[in-house]
């Protein structure tokens, strides 16, 4: 073989097993593509499932709140009803102690 049609033969097979490495890093490219994109809507998933969670949870705990609050509000009326008692007692004590007092200055 002449040296031309060599050095051409070696370009040929260089040319072809190039192009060929190009396809199989597309092709791998392309592959790789898909599981990037599956990762990412598994990650979203993830995702939206801690969210999801966190969303119960602040949900729990604003019934908690709320259970609370109303068991404050009962207590506080508990509380006033209570001082309207003592208050009724003492205003009434307070009655019989000045008319026990106007009866001591009339019999005095």
């Amino acid at each position: 073989m002449s040296r031309p049609m060599l050095l051409v033969f070696l370009l040929l097979v260089l040319i072809i097993t190039s192009q060929f490495e190009w396809k199989q890093q597309l092709v791998s490219d392309i592959e790789a593509t898909p599981s990037i994109s599956q990762k990412q809507q598994q990650i979203s998933k993830r995702e939206e499932a801690v969210k999801e969670k966190i969303i119960l949870s602040q949900e729990k705990n604003i019934q908690k709140l709320n259970d609370l609050v109303r068991s404050l509000r009962k207590q506080l009326l508990q509380c006033r009803s209570n001082n309207e008692t003592t208050n009724d007692t003492l205003s009434s004590l307070a009655e019989n102690v000045i008319e026990l007092e106007r009866l001591q200055i009339l019999e005095d």
